[in-house]
């Protein structure tokens, strides 16, 4: 989008400012459809952090993760947590990952999880 959705943004603000990860969104970006819960950018972070934290490979990555560089405005970004990119009838990864999607790259969206099949 050349200009982001504003209902889109609202809903993004709401998660924010009410520290929620309730809220169920499914989203088309860049061809790919990702499906999951919403996550305040802070508590999203921390969780990234405390994976790459215990990955032997990647811990020196965490406090990249720990320090807010989020300023005023609006949210411009996403924060999925247990969810899935769709792939046909099945959801990867198959445990829900984590994803940051920029809303200005967000081409559809709806509200809820979209269900599959991992048979």
């Amino acid at each position: 989008m050349s200009k982001p959705d504003e209902l889109l943004v609202d809903v993004a603000t709401s998660v924010e400012s009410g520290q929620s990860n309730q809220m169920s969104l499914t989203v088309v970006t860049g061809g790919a459809v990702i499906t999951g819960r919403l996550a305040p950018e802070a508590v999203w972070r921390q969780r990234v952090s405390e994976v790459l934290t215990d990955s032997p490979q990647l811990g020196e990555f965490s406090a990249d993760f720990t320090a807010m560089t989020r300023g005023e405005g609006p949210p411009t970004h996403l924060h999925f947590h247990v969810a899935r990119i769709l792939q046909g009838t099945v959801g990867i990864p198959e445990t829900g990952g984590m994803y940051r999607v920029s809303i200005a790259d967000v081409s559809a969206w709806t509200v809820g999880d979209f269900s599959y099949s991992d048979h």
